[in-house]
């Protein structure tokens, strides 16, 4: 199998690598980049300037932003939300969005929250509902609102 797109969705990137599903509802722009088998759950959103890696899991409901890069073996929950402008208003837009990345093996829990301009280090997991502030360290575990280091 190359890859599998699933008729419902709007997919209009043609670098998707081999053995990725992309399921129902879900978007991705031309310039997105997604790597080897990725698993990219129902009603999502992937921008132009978003790179994923290989491995990648995305749950349901999580949209990647411009400026977001996924790299190998991350997981994303359900619903986690990134976003890619410190101070945002309507019609309004920076000259270059924010850089946010996570790193290999990292893990994100539902319904986080991951502000712009962060780090989620290598191996690290970030706890269901926490809002990320600030980077997180290598093979560290944070939770709550500011997410802290447990």
């Amino acid at each position: 199998m190359r890859v599998f797109i699933h008729p419902l969705s709007d997919v209009h990137s043609s670098n998707i690598g081999d053995d990725t599903k992309i399921w129902q509802f879900s978007v991705v722009l031309a310039g997105a980049r997604i790597g080897k088998n990725c698993n990219i759950c129902a009603n999502t959103f992937i921008e132009n300037d978003v790179t994923v890696g290989d491995n990648v899991t995305i749950k349901c409901g999580v949209q990647l932003w411009d400026g977001v890069t996924i790299e190998d073996n991350v997981f994303l929950g359900p619903n986690v939300t990134f976003a890619n402008d410190k101070h945002p208003r309507s019609k309004v837009y920076p000259d270059a969005f924010m850089r946010t990345t996570v790193k290999k093996g990292a893990s994100i829990g539902a319904n986080a929250t991951i502000l712009p301009g962060v780090t989620i280090g290598e191996g690290a997991m970030v706890g269901a509902g926490s809002v990320v502030t600030k980077d997180v360290i290598p093979n560290s575990i944070v939770v709550g609102n500011p997410a802290k280091t447990i």
